[in-house]
C-alpha cells in the first residue's frame, strides 16, 4: 500500500509536468493545451496508483490500454486539409504526457524530470533552423 502523503504527491506532480508540456503547448496556440495536458498526466497517474492500490497483478493490463485509449484521444487531434496534416505533434505530446503520468503513477521520479524535460525539448525542435531544413 502507498502511503496517502505519496499518493497526493504523485497527483500533484502529474498535474505539474502535464501543466509544464501544456503550456508550451498554449504559448503556441495548439488544439490541446495546459487543461488538456494537465487532465490527461493525472488520469494516466491516478490510474496506475488505483491499479497498483487494487490489482497489482493488473499494472501491465491497465498501461496497456491507457496507452490504447490516449492514442485514440490524441488521433482526435490530427487532421488532414488538402495536402497538408495537422496536429500530429500534438497528438504525439498527448501520448507522451500520459507515459508521464503513468512512470509518476509508478514512481519513477528521475525518470519523469528527464522525459518533461526532452518533450519540451522536442516541442521546441521546429524553432530550430537547421531542423526545418530537414
Amino acid at each position: 500500500m502507498i502511503e496517502y502523503t505519496e499518493i497526493l504527491l504523485r497527483l500533484f506532480l502529474a498535474a505539474l509536468a502535464g501543466g509544464l508540456i501544456g503550456i508550451e503547448r498554449e504559448i503556441f496556440h495548439k488544439p490541446a493545451g495546459i487543461r488538456t495536458h494537465m487532465l490527461v498526466c493525472l488520469g494516466s497517474a491516478l490510474f496506475v496508483l488505483v491499479t497498483i492500490e487494487t490489482f497489482s497483478d493488473e499494472a501491465a493490463r491497465i498501461i496497456a490500454g491507457i496507452a490504447t485509449g490516449v492514442g485514440f484521444l490524441g488521433a482526435g487531434t490530427i487532421f488532414k486539409s488538402k495536402d497538408d496534416v495537422h496536429g500530429l505533434t500534438t497528438a504525439a505530446s498527448i501520448w507522451a504526457v500520459s507515459a508521464v503520468g503513468l512512470a509518476i503513477g509508478l514512481g519513477y521520479y528521475l525518470m519523469t524530470i528527464i522525459a518533461v524535460i526532452l518533450i519540451l525539448i522536442i516541442l521546441q525542435l521546429n524553432k530550430v533552423e537547421w531542423v526545418k531544413r530537414l
